[in-house]
C-alpha cells in the first residue's frame, strides 16, 4: 500500500458554482467510526436530501476503503486474516507494536501523546486495527 499523500486544508475545497469538500475514503472511514455518522445518517433521514446524499456517499466510499484495505471498524478485524484475540478484536499493545515493527513502549508513548487511538480494556490499552491504519498512515507521511 502506498503512503497516502497529505495536502494543505485548501487543497481540499473545490468547485465552481459554490465550495465543495473532497474527502479521502480514509478520512471518511475515520468520520463514520469516529464521528458516529452511521447515528447520523439514520437519526436524519429525510430531513435534507442534499445531507442524505453526502452522507451516503461518505458511508459508501468508507465501505469501499475498507474493503480494499481489509480493515472492518463494523467488526473490528482485517478480513485479510483470522480474527485476533481479545475483547472485539482489538490488538494489545504488543501485537500492535508487532505490526508497527516498533517496541510496545513506543506504541504506549505514541497512545499517551494522543497520536495513537485506543481505549482502556481494565489496565491495559487495546487498539483498534482501524486505528492502527491510520496511526500507519500518519507515520508513513
Amino acid at each position: 500500500m502506498s503512503a497516502p499523500r497529505f495536502r494543505p486544508p485548501e487543497s481540499y475545497v473545490h468547485g465552481l458554482d459554490g465550495p465543495s469538500v473532497v474527502v479521502p475514503a480514509r478520512v471518511a472511514a475515520w468520520l463514520e467510526r469516529n464521528a458516529r455518522l452511521r447515528d447520523l445518517r439514520t437519526t436524519h433521514r429525510g430531513a435534507d436530501p442534499e445531507v442524505d446524499a453526502v452522507l451516503v456517499a461518505l458511508a459508501l466510499t468508507a465501505q469501499m476503503w475498507r474493503q480494499r484495505t481489509g480493515v472492518s471498524s463494523d467488526q473490528g478485524t482485517d478480513q485479510r486474516k483470522e480474527a485476533e484475540p481479545g475483547p472485539c478484536c482489538d490488538l494489545s499493545t504488543t501485537e500492535a507494536a508487532d505490526r508497527l515493527n516498533m517496541t510496545d513502549r513506543g506504541v504506549r508513548a505514541a497512545i499517551a501523546r494522543g497520536s495513537l487511538t485506543a481505549h482502556r480494556d481494565g489496565d491495559r490499552w487495546r487498539v483498534a486495527p482501524e486505528d492502527l491504519e491510520h496511526y500507519r498512515a500518519g507515520r508513513a507521511a
